[in-house]
């Protein structure tokens, strides 16, 4: 089955074709200025060639002094990884057709001029944001020490198409997508295709010139339309700035999902209008909440990225802190095992707590805090409800849930409280549905001892919950839910989990197994999602847990690669290198040695 034919969105039309015409005059690079810096003595460089039978880049053995404008080979290795092999430096690599040129010209990011053409004006805000972020991303190219400051639906076309024409001295690169968001991911493929030609270390910032192919086609699509990353901001809190540069690497590596998990047992940092009393008995200070502002401060940030945010209310399990309030305001315990120790009795991790099924007043505050959520994110079409590790010790310890049971006629079996499980995720859909006015939001959930096959379709529908896996290569779920109907996000535990080897007997997963982790070829995968998450990372050392391994699960998810991870490495290392350059605390791969000497530390 071809991979682009995985899911049809059944809710949205595509929108017009948009043509983004970039000019580089390269007359303006070659002025007064030029005269003047071939006239300087420039300092010793290394050269760089490519093989064209490897595609690996190889370094001179020897410094030379050269004073030509552009000299034989490449100045740099980041010049010549842009031209060698036949996907040169691109992360992810494209689809459809790639075909660069070998020849390179130089030009300064002042020469260019950004035009598009679109039947709609509404989108011209759009793309004024992203021609800026592309900008920015060329301007750091350039001036290393200069920092310059629709609806986005599952479905939507990502796919474009670039062409680079020369005519004289003029260079014109089109962007060609249907949709906005396909000129988004065009123009990160451009900003991959530009670097810079410095030759002397200490050339002046504005002489820095930049060099770009002078040829070329790339036509590129997605294999899956969801491709994901988890942050977890209960565990341990992120700041904003934090949370926005995660997606600032997703947007990078044409990542299009962020999965906040935003609430656990630990703590609720959300702070909204509605249900107040859930940030003050949730969250570790007043400082270290998420205002609604914040929010939509972050889903801004993320849309014109390309990125989509969803986030995830976990329940009925891992839910304590914040959850306290109920007897206070007479409305009765909202969760059981709140924080009871020996925390082993009553839960997975600590602290304990478990939302407590059998008070009616849950589903109300629930609503509550629904309806907020609803506000934040119109029209969303997804919701994440959590649902995994319910432990039922928790709730048999609980005299309030077994007498309910009780007078139901029910007992103290798995059978029963599975059953309760059920009625919980009934009856919060319900709340939901009742604040979004509608039942059209597919709702996620984790897969859980209700996710069996043999019991799922008795607890949920799958024309409306899509179940996100979290089960090992080996095990049969995946397969036996897709073959059930029912539609998949899947975070391969011994590929994707991010956060293990820093733990217990967890093992560290390197980018060469993330970016093996293949998925199954079956129409009902929307895609996947790598997972960070947060007992062991803050704001100080999320980056390197995440990137760049993140990003060799992004090529897995846009591309879906038939070649090795050896193969790949060239193109990664540079990746990296670039997410560094843009601001990314990328964790280092390899000795730099193996970095400068392609192919020989394999």
């Amino acid at each position: 089955m071809s991979r682009s034919t995985l899911l049809e969105q059944k809710h949205h039309k595509p929108i017009e074709s948009i043509t983004c015409n970039l000019f580089f005059y390269l007359k303006y690079c070659a002025s007064d200025d030029e005269q003047k810096r071939n006239s300087k003595s420039r300092s010793a460089v290394y050269l760089w060639s490519c093989n064209n039978s490897t595609g690996l880049c190889k370094k001179s053995h020897k410094p030379i002094n050269n004073t030509s404008f552009i000299p034989d080979g490449y100045t740099s290795h980041k010049v010549c990884r842009l031209t060698c092999g036949t996907y040169a430096s691109l992360w992810p690599k494209p689809t459809i057709t790639t075909k660069l040129s070998k020849e390179l010209v130089e030009f300064h990011p002042s020469a260019i001029k950004f035009e598009s053409r679109t039947v709609s004006p509404k989108y011209g805000a759009y793309l004024d944001g992203m021609r800026d972020i592309f900008l920015s991303n060329v301007y750091r190219e350039c001036v290393t020490s200069q920092h310059l400051s629709t609806d986005l639906y599952f479905g939507v076309d990502e796919s474009y198409v670039i062409n680079f024409k020369l005519h004289d001295n003029e260079l014109l690169i089109d962007v060609l997508s249907k949709t906005i968001y396909g000129a988004r991911n065009g123009l990160e493929t451009l900003s991959q295709l530009m670097v810079s030609n410095r030759i002397s270390s200490n050339q002046p910032n504005d002489e820095v010139m930049l060099v770009t192919i002078n040829n070329g086609t790339i036509a590129d699509k997605p294999a899956y339309m969801y491709r994901g990353l988890l942050i977890d901001t209960a565990r341990n809190y992120l700041s904003i700035e934090t949370i926005k540069r995660q997606i600032t690497a997703m947007a990078h590596s044409k990542m299009n999902v962020l999965h906040w998990h935003a609430t656990d047992s630990h703590s609720f940092p959300l702070k909204l209008h509605s249900v107040p009393m859930l940030a003050r008995y949730g969250a570790y200070s007043e400082e270290e909440v998420y205002t609604e502002d914040d929010i939509q401060d972050l889903i801004v940030y993320a849309r014109y990225r390309g990125v989509r945010i969803i986030l995830e209310i976990d329940g009925p399990a891992h839910a304590a802190n914040g959850w306290q309030w109920g007897p206070q305001v007479d409305i009765g315990k909202l969760a059981v095992c709140v924080n009871r120790q020996p925390w082993r009795h009553f839960c997975i991790q600590p602290p304990c707590g478990q939302l407590n099924p059998t008070n009616d007043n849950l589903y109300d505050v629930l609503g509550a805090l629904y309806g907020d959520i609803i506000n934040l994110f119109p029209n969303t079409e997804m919701f994440h409800m959590g649902g995994d590790e319910v432990f039922i010790p928790c709730w048999n310890s609980s005299k309030t849930i077994t007498n309910y049971l009780e007078q139901r006629g029910r007992g103290r079996t798995m059978e029963d409280f599975l059953w309760l499980w059920g009625r919980y995720q009934q009856k919060a859909t319900e709340a939901f549905d009742s604040k979004a006015g509608n039942s059209k939001t597919d709702m996620i959930i984790w897969s859980s001892a209700l996710t069996l096959p043999a019991i799922i379709k008795k607890y949920y529908d799958s024309r409306r919950y899509i179940v996100q896996t979290w089960v090992e290569t080996s095990d049969s779920l995946p397969t036996d839910l897709l073959n059930l109907g029912y539609r998949l996000i899947m975070s391969t535990k011994n590929a994707w989990y991010l956060d293990h080897g820093f733990w217990g007997s967890t093992t560290y997963y390197p980018w060469r197994t993330v970016y093996k982790n293949e998925l199954p070829v079956h129409k009902g995968v929307m895609g996947g999602e790598v997972c960070m998450w947060g007992e062991l990372v803050d704001d100080n050392n999320i980056d390197p847990r995440v990137w760049p391994r993140a990003a060799a699960a992004a090529e897995r998810l846009w591309s879906d690669p038939d070649d090795s991870a050896a193969s790949a490495e060239p193109r990664f290392y540079q990746h990296r290198s670039r997410l560094v350059d843009r601001g990314i605390k990328a964790e280092a791969l390899t000795p730099k040695w193996c970095f400068q000497n392609e192919g020989n530390c394999l």
